[in-house]
């Protein structure tokens, strides 16, 4: 199955870097969601490359780990996206070994744990997985001690191999 042609505006890709390496790398992302939406389908699967999804799940993993941990990346249903694919190999090649490392410790619990992390719950229960699910706290803070590197080294691979994640035009 062919993925389909993703291009960027190197104009935008300039002001991205410009302002910054999130930026630089959100200019490939807004372009994926806006080609798949924000819910991951298998009709999404089809559209992108290894390294696109890479980034994409760099981008949930990211936002999600950021913003509520791993109970929330996996409640909010990005677990079998990042730990059922090659997510932590692909970061490993990208030169974030480091990450890498963390994302297998963190796929670890989650494979002994999957059918209760999974589990549909109340705001409550949800809650109360934080300390259920404490195995996560030191990942969870290495990620936030690591964040900035990881996606320094992440926009580095991008750049380096930009014609992976789109096609860029002027």
């Amino acid at each position: 199955m062919e993925t389909t042609k993703i291009t960027v505006k190197d104009a935008d890709l300039r002001k991205g870097a410009e302002a910054g390496m999130d930026e630089f790398l959100q200019v490939f992302i807004d372009k994926y969601l806006e080609l798949a939406g924000e819910e991951l389908s298998a009709e999404m699967m089809s559209l992108f490359n290894g390294y696109q999804h890479t980034l994409l799940g760099y981008y949930y993993f990211r936002r999600e780990v950021l913003e509520g941990g791993f109970v929330q990346l996996i409640q909010n249903g990005y677990g079998p996206y990042i730990f059922d694919n090659p997510f932590a190999k692909a970061m490993r090649l990208f030169g974030a070994k480091d990450f890498s490392k963390l994302v297998y410790e963190a796929k670890k619990i989650y494979d002994e744990n999957r059918e209760d992390l999974e589990k549909e719950r109340d705001e409550e229960a949800f809650m109360a997985m934080y300390e259920q699910y404490e195995a996560f706290d030191d990942l969870e803070e290495q990620f936030m001690d690591m964040e900035e590197q990881v996606t320094a080294q992440v926009a580095s691979y991008v750049d380096e191999h930009i014609e992976q994640f789109a096609a860029v035009e002027s």
